[in-house]
Formats: structure tokens, sequence, C-alpha cells
């Protein structure tokens, strides 16, 4: 139990740079700006600290972090309602159909809706892993400790909560679906529209892209065949997000391609399944406990670890070890979800 996650702090923009570089791009929660970056941490910091009772426009940013050495392998974030500063575009995929007396044939056409049915929701996104750590449940325990704060929180977030998993990009970074689509509009490569978007929000493309139905069929062959399929190394992400209760209702990425998935707040696994309770007892050693992922601290103080936890009558039990290394101690609450 080396590694645990906390929210990001100023000191970290260095470690943050560092990581935005392995992105591969299409990456809009950890663009490769320090200016941008540094927005965003003042952001999520001014976001912990404030005292709030329903969600407005907060940005918390989570970090993962090797207590043994400081090391920063990974981030996570949760925004708690998009659509706040500017609207959340999403094209929606539609079907119709059309009879041809004449022919005696009928066509289904899907079509692309631009939408913003997801403005009010909160998001989870920001999911990022430095690739030499990408074994061991690393990815897991970022990824779940997004649902532990939104749970020790729960009046500070929206009752849906949606995720964007990236689409697929050429080996050189492109994106077949924006070069379908997008760039006959803006005269913009992807990375370029992509990097605006990261820095400066996507109002842009209220302003330009056409407001009618586009047909899939007018598209390329490649950017319909990327239409709603996540970025190969998204697929990981897309799974523990389907494990979680996340279904993909045909809404998909304005820039990528890639699927939008939603699920009810309350019915997201680790935030349904999760309990809060003082430690009741410390055992001096991990012994027979079970491994859970256990959370503790308020806001500011949040942090989430892998270790090990039972129930005992007092509430939990926890290895003395463990606890110590995480500020924990008799009488604390500690949120407990199993593995």
């Amino acid at each position: 139990m080396t590694w645990h996650v906390r929210p990001a702090r100023a000191s970290d923009l260095d470690a943050l740079l560092d990581l935005s570089h392995l992105t591969g791009g299409g990456f809009t929660n950890l663009p490769p700006d320090r200016e941008a970056l540094e927005r965003r941490l003042a952001k999520s910091t001014a976001s912990f600290a404030t005292d709030l009772a329903a969600p407005a426009d907060e940005m918390y940013l989570l970090i993962l972090e090797q207590a043994s050495t400081g090391r920063i392998g990974g981030t996570a974030a949760v925004f708690s309602r998009v659509g706040s500063e500017w609207p959340f575009y999403s094209y929606k995929i539609s079907s119709a159909s059309q009879t041809s007396r004449a022919l005696g044939k009928t066509f289904s056409m899907r079509l692309l809706n631009l939408v913003t049915d997801h403005d009010g929701a909160s998001e989870v996104g920001g999911l990022f892993l430095h690739p030499d750590l990408r074994t061991g449940g690393l990815g897991r325990l970022l990824a779940r400790s997004r649902y532990l704060l939104i749970a020790a929180n729960r009046a500070r977030f929206a009752d849906r909560l949606l995720a964007e998993l990236r689409g697929v990009l050429t080996d050189d970074g492109d994106s077949p679906f924006w070069d379908g689509l997008g760039a006959r509009f803006f005269g913009m490569a992807f990375r370029d529209a992509d990097q605006f978007n990261s820095i400066h929000g996507n109002q842009f493309i209220a302003d330009l892209m056409p407001k009618s139905p586009v047909y899939v069929a007018l598209l390329s062959e490649a950017a319909q065949a990327v239409i709603g399929r996540p970025h190969d190394r998204g697929v990981p992400a897309l799974k523990m997000l389907e494990a979680e209760g996340f279904r993909y209702e045909n809404y998909v990425d304005i820039f990528d391609g890639g699927p939008t998935v939603t699920c009810p707040t309350d019915l997201v696994r680790t935030i349904a399944t999760s309990r809060a309770a003082p430690v009741g007892e410390l055992a001096d050693g991990p012994g027979g406990l079970p491994r859970a992922l256990l959370a503790a601290g308020h806001l500011g103080d949040f942090r989430s670890w892998i270790g090990h936890a039972d129930w005992c009558s007092g509430g939990l039990v926890l290895p003395a070890g463990e606890a110590e290394l995480m500020g924990v101690g008799l009488g604390d609450e500690v949120r407990h979800v199993g593995l």
C-alpha cells in the first residue's frame, strides 16, 4: 500500500506537465500547456476549499502519489456541473427512415444531431495513468476514488454522472472523425482544435458548427468506422465504467467521435455500495483482513487507498501501520467498499 490518491496541489504542476506529454493527444483534461494546467490547479484548490450545498461549476482534480517517494503517477477528475460556463455539446446518433413507393424500398439513415442534453450533469474524467504503472490495480484505485469523493460529498454533485471516452486516433495523432466532419467547417487540424478546446472551451463549436443534423452516410468511410468507438488505450477505462453501471446511449464526442456513457449517480456501484464508519479497532497487521478500497478525510484532506479492513462491533478494523500511514486513528470516519 505505497500509493494513495489525494487532491492536487499547486506544487504538482511540473509533474502534471510531464504526464501531459505522455497522453498521445486528444486528452482535453490534461493539456500540455503550463498556464492551462496552472488554471486547473487553481480552480481545483478553490473548489475543495469552497463551502457548497449544491453543484455549481467546480473541478476536483485528484493525484495518484507514491507515499514513500512522492512520485506522481496519474490523475483523475470530477466536474460538478457541466454546461455552466458554456453549453456541453455532444452528437446524439438518431435514425430516420424514408420510403420510395416507386422503388418499393425503405432506407434507414443515421443522423448526428448537435445537442446539449447533458447540461447540468456531473462528469468523471481526466483519468490518466503513467504507462509504467498500468498494472497492479492502480487504475482502478484512481477511477474509483472519484466515486468515493462523490459519495462522501453527495450534495456537491448532480443526480447523473457522465464520462467521455477518447475516440480513435491515428498513429500520427489525427482523428478520422474530425477529418471527416469538423475540419470541413473549421479549417483546423484536430490537434489544433483539441488544444484550443482544452484551453479556451468549445463555444467556438456553437459559433461555427451547422445546427442541422448531419447524415452519417455523407462522411468518409474512415470517419463512419470510428463513431462511438473508444481509443484502444481507453478500452480498459470503458470496461471499468461499465462495471460501475455506466451505459452508452448513442452520444458521442464532437471532436473525435468517442463514446459518452452515463449513469444515475446513486446507482454507480461504488457509490451505492460504499459505507462510512468509524475506526473501531486497530490490528497489529493485515493478518486475515480482506483487501478493500478505503477513503478518509474531508474535501481538501481527502485521501483514498487500497488497504485492508473488515467490520467489527465498533465500526471498522484496520491494520495499525496502514492507518498511521494514512493519518487515520481510532474514531476517525473511513469510507469502505470491497475490491
